[in-house]
C-alpha cells in the first residue's frame, strides 16, 4: 500500500466523471452514513469524511442538509451495499463496492464490463487473501514536527503501519481504528489530507502498458455504472505506466 498506488485509481478516477454523477453518490453515501451513524461530524466520523469530499466536489451546502435530513428521517430509497469480486486482464484482481436498490439490475452490468474487457467476475469471497478492508489516513508530512513522537501517538491510537511516501504519511489500521485513529489526529490538531476506509492490496501484480490500459478501461465502464461507488485493483505502481 501507499500513495503510488492511490494514484493510479486517483489518475483515473479523476476522469470524465459527470458532475451529477458524482453529486449522486456521494449524497447517497451521506443519508446513508447518517442513518447508521447519525448526523454529527463529531461522532460520526464518516460522515466527517464523506462532508469534506463534498466540499471538495463543491456540492451545494443546501443539497447536503437535503441529504442529511433524508438520513435522520431513516430514508435512504431502499439502497444497500453489495461488493462484486473478480479478475480483469491477465490476472489483476477487481474488488467493487457498490449500492443498489436492485442488485437484478447491478450484478448484470457488473459482469458486462468485466466481459467487455476480457475479464470475469468471481465469486464473493475468491479476493479476500488479495485484498484486506482498512482504515488510511494520508498526512502531509509538513505538519509532522517530530515523527517519533507521531508514529507513537498514532500506533496507541489503533494504526499497526505509518509510512512515508512521496511527501505525505500514510497510517493505516484495522477498520475499528477509523474513529480513535481520527480523534487523536483530532487531538493533536493535524489534518489528514485524504483518509477512509479502502480495500489495501496484500501482493500485487506486474503488468505491462497494454496490460494497465486494458484494466483502466475496465475500470472507467465500471466507474461509470451509478451503482459502483468505488472499484480497487492491485496493479504494482510503475511510472512507465504513465507515459
Amino acid at each position: 500500500m501507499g500513495r503510488k498506488w492511490n494514484n493510479i485509481k486517483e489518475k483515473k478516477g479523476a476522469q470524465d466523471k459527470a458532475r451529477t454523477q458524482i453529486f449522486t453518490k456521494l449524497l447517497r453515501d451521506v443519508t446513508k452514513t447518517v442513518k447508521t451513524g447519525g448526523e454529527s461530524p463529531e461522532s460520526n466520523f464518516m460522515l466527517r469524511v464523506i462532508l469534506e469530499r463534498c466540499r471538495k466536489s463543491n456540492v451545494p451546502k443546501d443539497i447536503i442538509e437535503r441529504a442529511i435530513k433524508k438520513g435522520m428521517g431513516g430514508e435512504d430509497d431502499g439502497y444497500f451495499d453489495v461488493n462484486y469480486e473478480g479478475y480483469g486482464p491477465h490476472g489483476v484482481a477487481i474488488f467493487v463496492e457498490a449500492s443498489t436498490n436492485n442488485p437484478t439490475r447491478t450484478a448484470p452490468n457488473v459482469k458486462n464490463c468485466f466481459n467487455k474487457c476480457g475479464g470475469s467476475l468471481g465469486t464473493s469471497g475468491c479476493l479476500q487473501f488479495v485484498f484486506e478492508h482498512k482504515a488510511v489516513f494520508e498526512i502531509p508530512a509538513d505538519q509532522i514536527k517530530d515523527e517519533d513522537a507521531f508514529s507513537l501517538d498514532i500506533i496507541d491510537a489503533g494504526a499497526d503501519d505509518i509510512q512515508l511516501e512521496d511527501g505525505y504519511y500514510i497510517a493505516t489500521g484495522p477498520m475499528p481504528s477509523f474513529g480513535p485513529i481520527q480523534k487523536k489526529l483530532d487531538e493533536l490538531k493535524i489534518k489528514a489530507e485524504e483518509s477512509g476506509l479502502e480495500r489495501v492490496p496484500l501482493n500485487f501484480k506486474e503488468v505491462d502498458k497494454e496490460t494497465f490500459d486494458m484494466v483502466m478501461k475496465l475500470i472507467g465502464l465500471l466507474e461509470d455504472d451509478d451503482d459502483v461507488n468505488k472499484v480497487y485493483h492491485n496493479i504494482k505502481y510503475d511510472e512507465s505506466l504513465f507515459t
